[in-house]
């Protein structure tokens, strides 16, 4: 008997027998005509390591059941509690990111980005170029207070010249004529019980 062609599943009742499609566990029959038995394995051995891989190929099928379910009653418990998909793709994502934080990959890239600042910080050229920019900073920072002050100065200057003492002159008198008018003004207004006023007639009784 050709033992390539016997059915795989030992547990199956069409053991021992040659079939066109097999219900238990889908083999290449083919495939399995073609590959020869392995050298220095007895029929007994052959015929057990059949069995082990029949019964492992029965254990992932029910683990993938088993998954299946389980993840149907993942998403019934979410939806039942409110949580939403996008809420699920946050923690998802946070929890890879954690993940990659202690990978053993990423620690090591840490490390050595670390290694590599310390080495561009203590450089020569790296402390040159820090060096340059603090006194082309310094430099900045005089020139602004400089001209902050010649700023400062020239309005002082301004301030102090003729013309502008003339201006505040002027605008002074105008506002003095201004407040003038506006209280001469309120005087010359005619009273409604003053003097001026003719008295009415007293109108007496028959």
């Amino acid at each position: 008997m050709d033992s390539a062609g016997q059915d795989i599943n030992l547990n199956s009742p069409n053991k021992g027998l040659l079939s066109d499609s097999l219900t238990d566990v889908p083999v290449d029959t083919a495939l399995a005509a073609q590959t020869p038995a392995v050298e220095g394995l007895t029929e007994a051995e052959e015929e057990e390591l059949k069995a082990e891989l029949a019964k492992v190929e029965e254990e992932i099928v029910t683990l993938r059941q088993v998954l299946a379910a389980k993840e149907r009653h993942c998403a019934e418990l979410k939806r039942k509690l409110g949580l939403s998909a996008l809420e699920g793709l946050k923690q998802n994502l946070s929890k890879s990111w954690h993940d990659v934080q202690v990978s053993n990959a990423y620690m090591k890239t840490s490390e050595k980005l670390g290694e590599w600042n310390e080495k561009v910080t203590q450089s020569d050229l790296y402390k040159k170029t820090q060096e340059t920019l603090s006194q082309a900073g310094q430099k900045t920072s005089a020139a602004l207070s400089t001209m902050g002050s010649a700023i400062s100065r020239k309005l002082g200057d301004m301030r102090n010249s003729a013309t502008f003492k003339s201006f505040e002159d002027r605008v002074g008198t105008i506002k003095s004529k201004v407040v003038g008018d506006r209280e001469n003004g309120s005087e010359n207004l005619p009273s409604p019980t003053g003097s001026g006023a003719k008295p009415l007639p007293d109108h007496t009784p028959f």
